[in-house]
């Protein structure tokens, strides 16, 4: 009879935990849409970039060009190159002359191009905290001035024909970062902060997937 009654409740357990469990989160890829079909394409020149003010102890057309060539070219199944061209101004982007002049004998290639912008500020803040309740509520007390650093990167990016000249993929990105370490390096956050562009840009010329939740209902 114990026995019985013992199964009996494994059961009821098994039931309930079955129920509780009707509505699983599970995580899955959304896939997104090329906007540019890469497979059409045998290379990728990625050029120096506009950059209309340095940044101090960092060359950010080099590191864009590092960055965006590797990584690009673990998922390019085409060949990666890089060009060093003459830039005067931004508006070079909405020449397709330019562009359709630049390298003509290159046929089937993308030129991977850009603006870009990285800046950094120091901020200061007086922080406060609460004091004890004695005389009233909501007394609060000064703890001090504290100093945290900005780093910004603005980044545009442009896909562009070398047979034609037109930009086939052109978008803005902006990316921050607040850090209260003061010894804190422009090319450490750099890293943090391209790897987010590279996220939003992968997934629109490659297509990949994006991370959500959904429920899958179980009966």
């Amino acid at each position: 009879m114990k026995k019985n009654k013992g199964f009996l409740l494994i059961v009821l357990l098994l039931n309930f935990s079955c129920s509780l469990d009707s509505n699983l989160k599970i995580n899955i890829d959304i896939p997104a849409a090329s906007l540019v079909k890469l497979e059409q394409y045998k290379e990728i020149v990625v050029t120096n970039f506009w950059v209309p003010k340095e940044t101090k102890d960092f060359n950010l057309s080099q590191e864009l060009d590092d960055y965006l060539s590797f990584e690009l070219g673990k998922q390019f199944k085409g060949k990666m190159t890089s060009k060093a061209i003459s830039l005067e101004n931004e508006d070079v982007f909405k020449k397709q002359d330019f562009w359709k002049n630049l390298s003509p004998e290159q046929k089937q290639a993308l030129f991977l191009t850009g603006k870009a912008q990285y800046t950094q500020e120091t901020r200061k803040a007086i922080l406060e905290k609460e004091k004890p309740i004695v005389d009233g509520p909501f007394k609060t007390e000064k703890k001090g001035l504290t100093e945290r650093k900005i780093f910004t990167l603005e980044l545009s990016l442009y896909l562009i024909s070398t047979e034609t000249g037109e930009a086939l993929y052109q978008k803005d990105f902006k990316e921050m970062k607040s850090d209260e370490n003061p010894k804190q390096t422009a090319q450490f956050v750099f890293y943090e902060l391209i790897r987010r562009v590279k996220q939003k840009f992968f997934r629109a010329i490659l297509g990949e997937g994006k991370a959500q939740e959904r429920y899958l209902i179980t009966k």
